[in-house]
Parts: structure tokens; C-alpha cells; sequence
């Protein structure tokens, strides 16, 4: 059975970083309701190997992440109806070397796929970069599908624009979606206009964010636009050129510190950061600003996120099963009936 009788989702958060997947499905939790009673989610266990996210995590969700997945015996994680990762994406990102599997961290899924082979959770949801799509002509996704396949489990992906739920964010991610069950599962896009810049930019910020008068000078020489819009984002890319946009270009974990900049002038501040992923106001980071950087631009855009999950939600109730298309090793569940 997949929910008890009081509707309790229990899950564990792969390569947690500081929680964005978690924070989705808690928010559609408080607002799903199941015969007018709410999913409980109940997180069994949480990993990232990184001291940082630890810290934060544990001080906004009270617990603190286990370390290094391949240390951790699978026997030891507990039973779970969900598993969320996002699993580390430099090894296919375009600003890595893109060695895919040849990378170590690469290697990171196949730790996925030893808890689901083991635990045979109902769900899951998994994150990357969009280049782990065309990354060695799509072999390696392919890979990773047959993989998923080949362990009993109905999977379905799609690349999904943070611009495209209401995020002045340009953060292309795939998200793969699995379930033990063919269900009829159907990616939402939501008509949310974006967010302007104006709700992200904070109105006053200390001298520290404000890149030097040379930097400044350096960025307007090379910039070739004309201000459209009262506040931009302007981006340089790998060739130098620089753009600027009423969003943000996706922030990246090892990007320089002026990669973008609010007009052409300061670095985004911790919280602007936070929000351009989506995240409340009410969560604050611990930490320096070094961290903040790497902590954030490897984080999830939530609303992307709660996205997924209200599908997933919506696939479950609906329970529209292709019994003779399922696969030997998969069981029946209640649901939510």
C-alpha cells in the first residue's frame, strides 16, 4: 500500500543540497487534498555530501543529512514510498568536461538505482542539466532509462524552463519521473506569468555586492543592447559577450562572482538568489557568501518541482491502470482508494 490510512508519504531526499525538493513537496502537501484530508509527507532520510547544505538543511528542517551515499549501506536506509534526487549534473553540464559515466560523480546514479533495486519504492523523481540529454548522442539517457526499465519502472522525461513557472530564471533542467505502476501521467504547464524583477531585486544592498568601477566599465564597453526594461541581468558568457534580460540566465554553482550581474553593477544578494529558485522568504542561509553561491545555483527551482509532484498527485488519483502492461516485479497498490 502506498498511503496508510491517514495518507502519509514517506520519502527520502538524495543529494539533498539545502532542500528544494523537499520544500516543493511539503508546499503541495498543505495544499493537495485526498477526500478532503492532506498528504502527510514524512522524510525518512536525507544525504548530501557536502558540510555546507548539512548545515543549512539541518538548521531550516531540523535533521541533519548523512554523508557520502556510497558509504552508506542501502539496508540501512529505510523503507520508502518516494525517492527525490538530483543527482550531481556536472558530469554532464556544459560548463564540465562532459565525461558522463567516465566522471566519478557520474557514477552517482547507479547509487540511485542500488536504493531503488532495493527498496522498490512506488515513485521517484530525479533532476539534471538538459545537456544529460544529448550527452554522447543521448546514450547516456538512454542508458539510464533502460536501466530504470530493466528494474521494473515506468519512466517518462521532460526539460522543463524555470521562465515557464512563473521564475525570472532561464534554468533548463530534465526531469525524469518513474513509477512502478503505468499510470497516466501527464506533464502540467501551468499559465503563470513571470515574476517580475522588481518582486526579486532587493532595494537597498551594502557596498559589498557591487562589483569594482573597473569591472563595471568593462561590462558596458562590451555590452551592444539598449535598456528596455528599469532593471536587467546581465550575463556573460564563456566567448565574453554580455546580455542582458528582464530574468536571469540560470545561475550556476562554479560560475565566477560577476558572472551576472543586476544592471550591469552588483552581484545578487543571498536572498534575491533564493528567490530566483523559488524559495520563501522565510528560509535563510547560514554561511558565507562563497557558499551561498554554490548552495543555491545547485539547488532546484520549487515551483518546477511542485509542479511535478501535483502530476504525479493527480496520476495516482486518477489510478488509470494498464494491468496486463505491467511488469512481473511490480505490485498492486491501493492508492488512494
Amino acid at each position: 500500500m502506498l498511503f496508510t490510512n491517514n495518507l502519509e508519504l514517506k520519502y527520502i531526499d538524495l543529494f539533498c543540497g539545502i532542500g528544494g525538493f523537499r520544500i516543493a513537496l511539503e508546499l503541495v502537501c498543505s495544499q493537495y487534498t485526498v477526500k478532503d484530508k492532506k498528504i502527510k509527507p514524512i522524510c525518512v532520510f536525507s544525504s548530501d555530501i557536502d558540510s555546507d547544505a548539512q548545515k543549512n538543511y539541518e538548521v531550516h528542517f531540523k535533521e541533519k543529512p548523512q554523508g557520502d551515499i556510497t558509504k552508506i549501506p542501502v539496508e540501512s536506509i529505510p523503507k520508502h514510498d518516494l525517492l527525490l534526487a538530483g543527482f550531481p549534473c556536472q558530469p554532464f553540464s556544459i560548463c564540465g568536461k562532459l565525461q558522463g559515466f567516465e566522471d566519478t560523480r557520474g557514477t552517482l546514479f547507479f547509487e540511485i538505482a542500488r536504493i531503488i533495486n532495493y527498496h522498490k519504492p512506488y515513485i521517484f523523481i530525479l533532476e539534471n542539466v538538459k545537456q544529460l540529454v544529448g550527452h554522447n548522442k543521448g546514450k547516456t539517457l538512454t542508458t539510464i532509462l533502460e536501466i530504470l526499465s530493466n528494474l521494473g519502472y515506468y519512466t517518462d522525461y521532460k526539460v522543463l524552463n524555470a521562465l515557464d513557472f512563473g521564475l525570472p530564471q532561464k534554468r533548463e533542467r530534465v526531469f525524469i519521473v518513474g513509477f512502478r505502476e503505468p499510470l497516466s501521467f501527464v506533464w502540467k504547464k501551468p499559465n503563470l506569468s513571470m515574476k517580475p524583477l522588481s518582486e526579486i531585486i532587493e532595494k537597498s544592498v551594502p557596498e559589498f555586492y557591487y562589483a569594482s568601477e573597473q569591472i563595471q566599465k568593462n561590462r558596458l564597453a562590451k555590452y551592444q543592447g539598449n535598456h528596455q526594461h528599469e532593471i536587467t541581468i546581465w550575463h556573460e558568457n564563456k566567448g565574453g559577450h554580455i546580455s542582458a534580460y528582464p530574468y536571469s540566465c540560470a545561475m550556476r554553482a562554479g560560475a565566477s562572482y560577476n558572472y551576472l550581474l543586476v544592471n550591469g553593477k552588483r552581484r545578487l544578494t543571498e536572498r534575491e538568489m533564493l528567490r530566483l529558485q523559488g524559495f520563501p522568504d522565510s528560509f535563510q542561509l547560514i554561511g558565507s557568501y562563497s557558499s551561498a553561491r554554490k548552495l543555491v545555483g545547485n539547488s532546484v527551482a520549487v515551483p518546477c518541482v511542485a509542479s511535478i509532484i501535483n502530476s504525479v498527485f493527480d496520476a495516482l488519483s486518477k489510478k488509470k491502470l494498464k494491468v496486463n502492461q505491467m511488469p512481473e516485479k511490480c505490485i498492486q497498490t491501493t492508492l488512494f482508494d
